[in-house]
């Protein structure tokens, strides 16, 4: 069966999880496994939106799974380089500093 245009988000979003899991469990092998995987699937992606597109519905599905790839990302991002939350952290400016 011929994966769709959406078919490759949700499968992305999938990856996107399976790589989330494995960095909670510190497991990075298994992150830069899921990463390649992606990569392969966002490559498949590209080609296949040169020759279809999504209905409105779909759109929206994409916005939903697009955002849940974010989230993961962030989330992994702070698993893998947890200076990155003190950096976020000092950027925030107390609302009691700001006139």
């Amino acid at each position: 069966m011929e994966m769709q245009l959406l078919d490759y988000y949700k499968a992305i979003e999938a990856k996107s999880a399976d790589m989330l899991q494995a960095a909670l469990q510190h497991n990075w092998d298994a992150v830069v496994d899921c990463e390649k995987a992606c990569g392969v699937l966002i490559n498949e992606l590209r080609l296949q939106a040169e020759s279809s597109a999504l209905t409105g519905v779909e759109r929206k599905e994409k916005t939903r799974i697009m955002q849940r790839i974010l989230r993961n990302d962030a989330q992994i991002r702070v698993l893998a380089e947890p200076w990155l939350a003190q950096l976020d952290h000092l950027g925030k400016v107390p609302t009691s500093v700001m006139h």
